[in-house]
């Protein structure tokens, strides 16, 4: 099944009296189980593309399907929906509120749902114990390495088990040795059956997808299969 479909999207956005043409004439398809990198240098696009594909903002012109829905021109309380039901997001800076454990911290999403305190404790668990975090329920981000924030972010991302999962340049604040560790953990999420796509501007990271989509000046240059 198509998860995401892009047909001649442009975004442009206004800055006083200039235009800023973000993206050009965009096609795009991404399948149910995909693990897909797009890379770009700064200001070439990856990052509007993002938002379009993660459901944070609609195009100027042109199509955009995400998980069957025709969100072209969808009012935000609708895009708001679908993120909370079908997407998640991995941060490069992690996102946790410091006042928060990580038991708390990974249910945010569920809050959103309506899922009772009870469930949502229960989910948020497993699926803390389910990226290695069983014996750190309890602690803060701020009693956290950097690795295990990360590992925070990724099971908030998934505790609503969605169809779409987005790392936004997830090993961007890592060391190398994490950052291959974290990268490891989307190579299993999308070989149980994950829809991953990866933002990045690091060829070495991108390369860890399956498929490789560049950007520059908002149209897709280039794709291939490393």
């Amino acid at each position: 099944m198509t998860v995401a479909r892009l047909e001649e999207v442009t975004k442009v956005y206004r800055v006083g009296d200039q235009e800023i043409h973000a993206l050009a004439g965009v096609n795009l398809v991404i399948e149910e189980g995909e693990f897909v990198a797009i890379i770009g240098p700064s200001g070439s696009g990856k990052s509007t593309l993002m938002h379009l594909l993660g459901c944070l903002d609609t195009p100027t012109s042109g199509k955009m399907e995400i998980c069957g829905k025709d969100l072209s021109r969808a009012r935000p309380d609708t895009l708001a929906l679908t993120r909370n039901r079908e997407i998640g997001f991995v941060f490069q800076s992690f996102n946790l509120l410091s006042k928060l454990d990580v038991v708390d911290n990974i249910a945010l999403p569920l809050v959103y749902s309506g899922v009772s305190a009870a469930e949502r404790r229960s989910r948020a668990t497993k699926t803390a114990e389910s990226v290695g975090l069983g014996e750190r329920l309890r602690n803060r981000p701020t009693q956290l390495s950097g690795g295990q924030c990360q590992r925070v972010a990724i099971a908030r991302a998934l505790v609503n088990n969605p169809r779409i999962l987005f790392g936004d340049e997830p090993t961007g604040n890592l060391d190398s040795v994490t950052g291959k560790a974290i990268l490891e953990m989307f190579c299993g999420l999308h070989a149980s059956g994950k829809t991953v796509i990866l933002v990045t501007h690091e060829q070495s990271v991108a390369e860890t997808a399956r498929r490789v989509i560049e950007i520059r000046d908002g149209k897709i240059s280039r794709e291939y299969a490393p």
